[in-house]
């Protein structure tokens, strides 16, 4: 096979047979019980011995990052700052994890199973059980993942405000914060201060800042921007309006912030959301 990438990350599981494989960590010969990694847009290239069987999982780079970024939930405010971290950390971009025969072997039911679900293609009904062979499968697989070392110091995490469920206590809401997350939903375009919503719900601005973000994992601003973005995906979708009419009518008035904004939240820019709203027509 001619040296191809993908845009996507590929785990690469031989299952018989061996061959010399051509990536960015030179030439290596792989063999049954050996497991190819690959990060997105990596060329990669294989001339068998004689034979070879194997069996890929082509995996969504944004999945992947999002895997990361609840694995590391504690440590991380969001998907960008997830992007950064996977970035320190897996920094060799092609890797042949040798987990032996016997330990591969433990794989190939569970990568059998996947095919046949991948190929009957009800992906709605088969969700769950694709999610748990594939951690099963990762479960085994992940110790032999090269990683560069970070340290990351507990009171490093005492100063990073906690944003994602793992840090939340999942206690009752209290009546205060239901009340401002109602406000904030209601009427996205008021020019919010943290004081002026603390004031609404008689709290202090600091009370509310921690007590919301042990409600909703998120600062009450941070909590504004998730409700401008999925209300202007929403007139994207469901309206006329031009997009910078769209980002006033939520609460945006600079077009620049609003894009960047929403492109962290959403993943594309406005326009290219209203493209891809209209193609699906």
């Amino acid at each position: 096979m001619a040296p191809a990438a993908y845009d996507c990350v590929k785990l690469i599981v031989v299952r018989d047979g061996s061959a010399f494989l051509f990536s960015e960590f030179g030439q290596e010969p792989v063999k049954i019980g050996d497991v190819i990694l690959l990060g997105a847009n990596v060329l990669c290239g294989s001339e068998p011995e004689g034979h070879i069987t194997a069996t890929t999982l082509y995996l969504d780079f944004d999945y992947v990052l999002d895997q990361v970024r609840w694995q590391y939930a504690g440590f991380l405010e969001d998907r960008l700052d997830a992007q950064r971290f996977a970035n320190t950390i897996y920094t060799e971009p092609a890797q042949i994890l040798r987990l032996g025969e016997d330990r591969a072997q433990m794989l190939m039911p569970w990568l059998d199973e996947l095919v046949a679900l991948s190929v009957d293609g009800d992906f709605v009904t088969h969700y769950y059980r694709i999610q748990a062979l594939w951690f099963q499968i990762m479960h085994v697989t992940a110790p032999f993942i090269t990683v560069s070392p970070v340290r990351i110091s507990h009171s490093q995490r005492a100063h990073i405000r906690p944003t994602l469920p793992r840090d939340r206590r999942f206690a009752p809401l209290r009546i205060e914060i239901r009340h401002a997350a109602t406000l904030l939903r209601e009427q996205p375009a008021r020019r919010w201060t943290l004081d002026e919503l603390a004031a609404e719900v008689h709290l202090s601005p600091s009370r509310l800042s921690s007590v919301f973000v042990e409600a909703y994992g998120k600062t009450p601003l941070a909590f504004l921007t998730m409700v401008r973005a999925e209300q202007l995906a929403k007139l994207l979708r469901e309206t006329d309006l031009t997009v910078g009419a769209a980002m006033q009518r939520v609460g945006w008035r600079s077009r620049s912030h609003a894009t960047r904004l929403f492109r962290e939240y959403v993943g594309v820019t406005p326009g290219h959301y209203r493209t891809m709203g209209a193609q699906t027509v």
